[in-house]
């Protein structure tokens, strides 16, 4: 994907060839995709960046939903779908995401697991280079592609990731995460507003000229919608009385080391990847995805840090927080990316360990697992599928979405392409919603959900829709359609400015 056809190491001689080995779930895969693309801008002529894509899920072998990962994260690189895990293996990877590097010669000389900076690149590439361009070694030409966005008509939603149903407000706030922006409508899907430019950014200001990247949940408290601004690792306000944007929390940079504490200066904390949000007694939950954390912010911006979490990827119980890294005995999450509440109770779709989560909101006491793998002795990361019935049994397959509404959790069973609920009083089922062979020609691969006025509205991402269902009435999900949106303008050069592993597989 992303070339005109398929490629031979032998037709990229004369460059050095970064092989990339990741799979679309994971954030750590999803965190060097920056890294690596400004490698790509400042060596456009002698580095040449292949993503292998050796996926974990068994729905991340289709080649078409990888390449929607493709399009949803503006991957520009050529990738190649390693579905059977063929060049995993011959180049001995276990970790996503890892690096191998070829140079112009067409051998094997460097290798790197795990996450890495485009400094850490930059340090090996600029010796390196002028190496090879000394002996004449390099073909310095850049690679012609034939990119998927290229091909990929305009949509008024693009990837919507999360969505808000305020029925207090009889509104409904879409992260329109592909287009960089917020989309605000009406319950029956008039155009309200739209906040952020539709540019990939970071700037604050009113809603025309401030920008987002990758926008995920929204929490909203007294007309303050808060945003988590996940491709900047920030968590963002929007004041929709003023129509201002501000930073509440994250410096814009991506944390790499474990948080114990609580930081009393939000705005030069950095976070990682935080995915959704939930207000709850005057604080910001906050799904912290990149750092596998639940963590706590006070309205007002005073105060930011972990709430949950050991930090390790992982499905364990266990209480809270502990006082040093990846100790033993307390709760692990993996990569939590949903949050809903019953008012005593954070439910968390803990994505990578396919499970619904519980953490209590009192501050004491332990995490537990309402559905998923964390009474498994191995392999919790790895054990999936789609399975209804009694909550001890059923599998789920990577949810990224939750909500509570009358005794029960939803769940957005996104690489199922379904939608769950979960009772919560005995005999706690679980159970897929609506008419099996419909939902599974409705969804793809949804993110996001919410309730108001007894409908639930869902994010159906690739297909670039909100769905709606009344839960009161016939089970067939229509679609919100948002009158009068329009994708943003283009900007310079294009739409925006810019089987299971092995058991040796790890994250």
């Amino acid at each position: 994907m992303n070339t005109t056809g398929p490629l031979e190491l032998a037709d990229l001689r004369g460059k050095f060839v970064v092989l990339d080995f990741w799979t679309y779930c994971c954030i750590n895969c999803l965190h060097i995709l920056p890294e690596l693309k400004k490698l790509e801008r400042k060596y456009a002529d002698s580095v040449v960046v292949i993503g292998v894509h050796s996926a974990k899920f068994t729905t991340e072998r289709e080649a078409d939903n990888i390449r929607q990962a493709i399009l949803r994260y503006e991957i520009e690189h050529p990738v190649v779908n390693d579905a059977d895990l063929v060049l995993w293996q011959r180049y001995q990877v276990n970790v996503w995401p890892s690096l191998r590097v070829i140079d112009p010669e067409g051998k094997l000389v460097a290798y790197h697991q795990g996450e890495i900076t485009f400094e850490q690149l930059d340090r090996f590439f600029q010796p390196a280079v002028s190496a090879y361009r000394r002996k004449r070694a390099l073909t310095e030409m850049p690679l012609q592609l034939d990119r998927e966005a290229d091909r990929e008509p305009r949509t008024a939603l693009r990837f919507p990731g999360k969505v808000l149903a305020d029925a207090a407000g009889r509104r409904v706030f879409i992260a329109d995460s592909g287009h960089h922006r917020i989309v605000v409508a009406d319950l029956q899907g008039r155009l309200l507003t739209v906040i952020g430019s539709g540019r990939e950014g970071r700037a604050d200001g009113d809603f025309g000229d401030a920008s987002f990247k990758q926008p995920q949940g929204v929490a909203l408290h007294d007309e303050i919608l808060y945003v988590a601004d996940t491709g900047n690792h920030l968590v963002r306000k929007a004041d929709l009385n003023r129509r201002r944007v501000e930073t509440m929390a994250g410096n814009g940079r991506q944390a790499r080391a474990f948080a114990r504490r609580v930081s009393t200066i939000p705005t030069g904390t950095p976070l990682a990847s935080p995915w959704d949000l939930w207000i709850h007694s005057g604080n910001v939950f906050i799904a912290m995805a990149g750092a596998h954390q639940i963590w706590k912010m006070d309205l007002e911006g005073r105060t930011v840090g972990p709430y949950a979490g050991n930090g390790i990827e992982d499905i364990v119980d266990g209480p809270l927080l502990p006082k040093t890294a990846s100790q033993a005995g307390y709760a692990a999450f993996a990569q939590p990316s949903g949050l809903a509440s019953d008012g005593e109770r954070l439910f968390v779709a803990d994505s990578e360990g396919s499970s619904i989560r519980a953490v209590p909101l009192s501050g004491t006491g332990s995490v537990s697992t309402i559905v998923g793998t964390a009474g498994l002795p191995g392999r919790r990361l790895f054990t999936f599928g789609d399975r209804d019935g009694p909550a001890s049994q059923a599998l789920l397959q990577h949810p990224l979405g939750v909500t509570y509404h009358e005794r029960a959790l939803y769940i957005a069973d996104t690489y199922n392409n379904k939608i769950k609920r979960i009772g919560l009083e005995p005999p706690y089922l679980v159970q897929t919603i609506g008419d099996v062979a419909d939902v599974l020609k409705t969804f793809d691969e949804p993110s996001g959900l919410s309730v108001a006025d007894g409908k639930l509205y869902v994010a159906d991402t690739n297909h670039h829709q909100i769905r709606v269902l009344d839960l009161n009435g016939p089970s067939s999900f229509g679609i919100l359609h948002v009158a009068g949106l329009a994708p943003p303008p283009i900007q310079d050069g294009g739409e925006h400015e810019s089987s299971s592993p092995p058991a040796s597989a790890t994250e």
